[in-house]
């Protein structure tokens, strides 16, 4: 599926801003299940200098600085995205005799054990604390000895059934453990609540931003979460001798899972430990003591 992908950000601030430095995520990633063909930022008014790294976690970011007065700041991504079919979960061996507790064994520290990069995604992060409260909410998924993928999909669909989807009713900055609390929220609550269960197990698991397809194919359900960022998380689970391990996507919001992403209609943006990581936009200025944000998103069948 080819897809194209804008992303417009506008600011409107009361007084003029003097100067501002932002960082953007707003780059997609190319995964094993999409490739970016064309990615291109306008930012408005131009800035006096920008500049493109790979962060921690080797998503694309851009850094600039405007130096003049300004009111209005507008940043647009555009982007064309090849998306692919996922592989559903497997089921047959290794994966089948996985039992979640291994997988926690598997990343225990051990005195010198070998490095895995996935065993960061175990710890806390700023927005998602490791707490008895997740762990607690979790277990009925979590039988003694069941496969891993089977838990972790089963701790999905009680999110998806349990907790109520409800724009507004979370702030960009309420804990995860509150969200949990209330049994509501947003995209970004149910992946946090999903990381921290998972991770207060003992289970690897980061945090993916991306986009879903605007308006899907006729005769499917519109997915919750269109029409703005999204949100899902991503569970790894080490191999054997002959099978490599490797990470799975789950979308709580939506009911949906896969390996590689949740579904072809999904876009990749960013990964990392919680949406502090991964925010679309973030910055400093100096003035523009209150303001207006407006936000746009639209995924779309590319015409090109």
């Amino acid at each position: 599926m080819e897809l194209r992908v804008q992303h417009r950000t506008t600011y409107r601030y009361l007084s003029p801003v003097d100067m501002a430095q932002h960082m953007l995520h707003l780059s997609p990633r190319d995964t094993a299940t999409q490739r970016v063909h064309r990615h291109h930022l306008t930012i408005a008014p131009e800035p006096a200098s920008t500049h493109r790294s790979r962060d921690a976690f080797g998503n694309l970011r851009t850094f600039f600085a405007q130096q003049a007065p300004h009111e209005v700041l507008s940043v647009v991504a555009d982007s064309t995205v090849h998306t692919r079919a996922p592989q559903p979960l497997p089921e047959g061996a290794p994966w089948k005799a996985m039992g979640w507790e291994r997988v926690r064994e598997h990343f225990r520290y051990r005195v010198n054990a070998p490095y895995e990069a996935a065993a960061e995604f175990v710890f806390a992060s700023p927005l998602v604390p490791r707490d008895e409260a997740f762990s607690t909410w979790a277990r009925p998924a979590f039988e003694p000895g069941t496969p891993v993928l089977h838990a972790v999909r089963a701790l999905m669909e009680r999110i998806h059934t349990e907790l109520v989807y409800e724009t507004a009713s979370t702030e960009v900055s309420t804990p995860a453990l509150e969200a949990l609390a209330q049994g509501k929220g947003v995209c970004q609550d149910f992946a946090h609540i999903m990381i921290g269960c998972l991770r207060s197990l003992g289970l690897p698991a980061r945090y993916v931003s991306g986009y879903l397809l605007t308006q899907p194919p006729p005769g499917q359900a519109r997915l919750i979460g269109a029409d703005a960022s999204h949100a899902w998380v991503s569970v790894y689970v080490p191999g054997s001798d002959t099978v490599p391990g490797d990470w799975f996507d789950f979308d709580p919001t939506n009911n949906r899972c896969g390996r590689g992403s949740p579904g072809e209609d999904y876009v990749t943006l960013a990964i990392g430990r919680d949406f502090s990581d991964v925010s679309p936009m973030r910055g400093v200025i100096q003035g523009g003591a209150q303001h207006t944000l407006e936000v746009a998103v639209t995924v779309a069948p590319s015409i090109e």
